[in-house]
């Protein structure tokens, strides 16, 4: 932790010293869709699955500058140097809430301090989400779960929070960020219904999703999945011997059909878990990023469609 503390200092004196030298500079002007004149809008956010939305629902008229990139923990993260000039510089920031970045005292709220940005312009996009809360296998530690972000209709909530702010901030294109937002947000419903449908669709006995951690939590409670796991909080041990017992023990109650594992966690507890049970492993889903550019799931929605594909190809049995 003290180190932790010491690299966000020197961080936050390094990007004091850039902001001081880019002092003065004109943020690049473009042309709303009205043909008027207007600066690009500065938006900062805490991880991918943000930064996409932002960048869909601002379009032409923002610049996105991402913190957390893809295969980083998005739950600590040390902010580097030209993190903290762009959070100075930003006129919008946008970060998950429940706790995925640490909460009030985790290292995004930390940076925010540290640059005295106003909070009045960082909005917290799960704020009105209901919290789920996890628990560590000997009951002692209690956590909120910050995946809400897996349950599509989540995902219609945060959008419409990304809309909001661009409005607030930029009341000149509002015009503008409300046609994006209904585009965005038609595609979101549409991907909600299609997890209603596939879900319903698959054997009443076959729906249990068992994954590494217990990310799925508000996505299995929104469409009616039983839940298995190796680890509810992400700790430092992560398939232990009490876990892998633990799961074997509930897939022995329930035998799903499938395993499932996340594209980025450690795969080795779930080949034991395989090997153990003989449950195959399906295939890989999403949990806390999205794909890298190019490669499959690089944006929310595609993120969203192919966890529903591969989780219903899973479970529906032969």
């Amino acid at each position: 932790m003290r180190n932790k503390l010491a690299l966000l200092l020197v961080a936050v004196l390094v990007a004091m010293s850039l902001v001081a030298c880019s002092n003065g500079e004109k943020k690049e002007e473009v042309i709303n869709k009205e043909g008027e004149n207007s600066e690009k809008l500065q938006v900062v956010t805490s991880f991918s699955i943000i930064e996409d939305m932002a960048k869909e629902i601002g379009g032409d008229l923002v610049d996105v500058y991402n913190l957390v990139p893809t295969g980083t923990d998005p739950h600590e993260y040390s902010p580097l140097p030209n993190d903290i000039k762009a959070a100075t510089d930003a006129d919008v920031l946008f970060y998950n809430g429940l706790n995925l970045e640490g909460g009030e005292h985790g290292w995004f709220a930390k940076m925010i301090d540290a640059t005295s940005q106003d909070w009045a312009v960082t909005y917290e996009l799960a704020e009105d989400i209901e919290p789920m809360f996890i628990t560590s296998e000997d009951g002692k530690e209690e956590e909120i779960n910050p995946h809400a972000f897996l349950d599509p209709v989540v995902g219609i909530e945060m959008t419409k929070k990304v809309r909001d702010a661009f409005i607030e901030v930029d009341p000149d294109n509002e015009a503008t960020y409300e046609e994006n937002a209904e585009i965005y947000l038609e595609k979101l419903i549409e991907i909600h219904e299609q997890y209603q449908t596939f879900i319903e669709k698959i054997p009443e006995e076959n729906r249990t999703l068992v994954t590494s951690e217990r990310a799925y939590q508000y996505l299995a409670a929104r469409y009616g999945l039983r839940e298995g796991y190796i680890w509810a909080i992400d700790t430092e041990e992560n398939g232990s011997p009490e876990q892998i017992k633990s799961l074997l023990t509930f897939l022995e109650e329930t035998s799903p059909p499938v395993l499932f594992i996340e594209t980025n966690v450690d795969k080795r507890p779930m080949e034991t878990i395989s090997r153990e049970s003989g449950i195959e492993i399906f295939g890989e889903i999403f949990s806390d990023e999205i794909g890298n550019p190019g490669e499959e799931g690089d944006t929310y929605l595609k993120y969203l469609q192919y966890n529903i594909d591969v989780i219903y190809q899973g479970l529906k049995g032969k």
